[in-house]
């Protein structure tokens, strides 16, 4: 699973794919990851999407305005209660 700084996510097909796969990574190597438990990996979540204009800045491109931020958040907070 490889996400480089040129790669897309088109879909919500693609983004439910791309999910798969870090689950799986998570489940073979998540003993490897920096951020390993849920309370780590989800602060690392929140300070990469606060400093992500600067991630976009790197690699000269532009922070999408028209993402569906709302779309991501229903989604992981529904993920702490859906089976």
């Amino acid at each position: 699973m490889s996400l480089t700084p040129d790669s897309e996510v088109r879909s919500r097909d693609e983004l439910v794919s791309f999910v798969r796969e870090l689950h799986q990574e998570y489940v073979r190597k998540g003993h490897e990851w920096e951020n390993p438990t849920l309370d780590t990996f989800l602060e690392a979540l929140a300070a990469w999407m606060q400093d992500s204009p600067g991630w976009y800045r790197n690699f000269g491109k532009e922070l999408p305005d028209s993402g569906d931020w709302t779309f991501l958040a229903r989604a992981l907070q529904a993920a702490t209660v859906y089976e």
